[in-house]
């Protein structure tokens, strides 16, 4: 399916979103100020079952697992992968009695913009926006998130910002909010190869490569092989994942997020003050658990010391022996402990 097919499947609404009052609170805001009754919906059959619900800026797709009344734990995902890094994770939550929502960020799968004049914004704070918006869509005041990659700089930044709004978090790789003055200073030449893919999409080349559906199918295998050297997927595991990339706005909102990372691309002005204060390294005091996968090229060396000191609350490390990047997906019982254990601490 190309992503004018894609479009035309999912549709695009053209209304326009409200203010963000309610999302954008400060960290000192009262629980009671997000208190509501939640709008539970009906439970996805299943991660072919995926539902939609108007939030913010998207119309966002997502699975929903477990009993109505579950405590809800949200699992988000990274690149260049999609919802089903959670397919065996989150029944497990769901068996445990959680309620697991696992949504599309935007410009993936069936997530879309209800308006097409809407600025395809891939910055840090908007997707984290995104995910509060989500929550209040459905009348969550709380819940427990996990992630990794995108999943985990999104959490992180949910629980430092807005902490009333994270019960426990679970980030792999630990504190990964962004510094775009720090992110100018050049890293160890190792490093700096393993990022290959940011640095060709910071180029109208890697933008072509990224927007042909061959190229960009075939670069996503290739980051799949190089961030996991130890998972052996087979075709039809990536197959599933690659469908979420026909999202009409997927190459625009990939090519933002790095591009926006390194300087090369403005984000939108209304968020400067949320970003100066995301710059200074908030510190989390929610309970957390973070995961360092051994296989990762990208998971730092020192067993999370590096960033402990950025988590000031109930907090423990724990580190995964021969998984790599896409945790959830090669240690899904593992992960899911992680949650568990987490939301107990």
């Amino acid at each position: 399916m190309d992503r004018r097919t894609f479009a035309k499947a999912v549709g695009l609404a053209a209304t326009t979103t409200a203010g963000l009052a309610a999302t954008t609170a400060g960290p000192a805001a009262a629980e009671g100020a997000y208190a509501r009754a939640a709008r539970p919906g009906r439970a996805s059959a299943s991660f072919d079952d995926v539902l939609q619900i108007d939030a913010g800026e998207l119309d966002v797709g997502y699975v929903d697992l477990g009993p109505r009344d579950g405590r809800p734990v949200i699992l988000l995902h990274g690149w260049p992968y999609d919802i089903h890094s959670y397919a065996e994770v989150a029944p497990i939550l769901a068996r445990q009695g959680y309620r697991a929502l696992v949504p599309y960020f935007r410009g993936f799968g069936s997530t879309t913009f209800r308006s097409p004049d809407t600025f395809r914004n891939a910055q840090q704070s908007r997707i984290a926006l995104d995910v509060t918006e989500f929550m209040d869509a459905l009348g969550i005041d709380r819940a427990v998130i996990a992630g990794y990659d995108w999943g985990s700089r999104t959490g992180d930044i949910i629980a430092a910002i807005w902490p009333h709004r994270v019960k426990a978090l679970v980030s792999v790789t630990g504190y990964l909010i962004t510094n775009r003055e720090a992110q100018r200073t050049p890293i160890a030449a190792a490093s700096e190869w393993a990022w290959w893919y940011q640095y060709y999409f910071s180029t109208e080349r890697g933008a072509k490569g990224l927007a042909d559906p061959k190229i960009g199918t075939d670069l996503a295998r290739l980051v799949w092989r190089f961030n996991s050297p130890t998972w052996s997927f087979d075709e039809a595991t990536f197959a599933r994942t690659a469908a979420a990339f026909s999202n009409p706005d997927y190459v625009d909102i990939v090519l933002h997020n790095y591009r926006w990372r390194l300087g090369l691309a403005d984000g939108a002005r209304r968020y400067d003050a949320l970003e100066r204060k995301l710059a200074a390294a908030p510190p989390i005091a929610v309970p957390t658990i973070t995961i360092d996968p051994a296989a990762d090229p990208f998971t730092p060396a020192g067993d999370g010391a590096g960033y402990r000191a950025h988590f000031t609350g109930p907090y423990e490390h724990r580190t995964f022996a021969g998984i790599g990047h896409n945790v959830p997906q090669e240690a899904p019982a593992d992960f899911a402990r992680a949650v568990l254990d987490a939301d107990r601490l």
